[in-house]
């Protein structure tokens, strides 16, 4: 499994990293996806609810939400700070 996970990491992570890096738009819509991804996996921690994972016998704890939880509220932070609220200084001596 962390062969696919790791696969699937460098086949997304990535690109969506170098898109979000380069436009302030794509931050500011990973904030409101990281917010939702992140408030779910944090109910699901605090609910105590086990999902299982879709065509694997395997199934994520409640610990593991809450870790994955707390990294999405991070990482939206980080968004929601570069997209809404920083700007880069302009030089105007063009």
């Amino acid at each position: 499994m962390l062969p696919y996970l790791a696969a699937a990491i460098a086949i997304f992570g990535i690109p969506i990293i170098y898109i979000a890096v380069r436009y302030r738009e794509c931050r500011k819509f990973m904030a409101g996806a990281t917010f939702a991804t992140g408030g779910m996996q944090l109910y699901f921690y605090l609910a105590n609810i086990p999902i299982p994972l879709v065509g694997t016998n395997a199934i994520q704890t409640p610990e593991l939400s809450g870790v994955r939880g707390t990294i999405h509220i991070f990482i939206c932070l980080i968004c929601l700070y570069f997209g809404w609220f920083f700007r880069r200084r302009t030089d105007h001596r063009k």
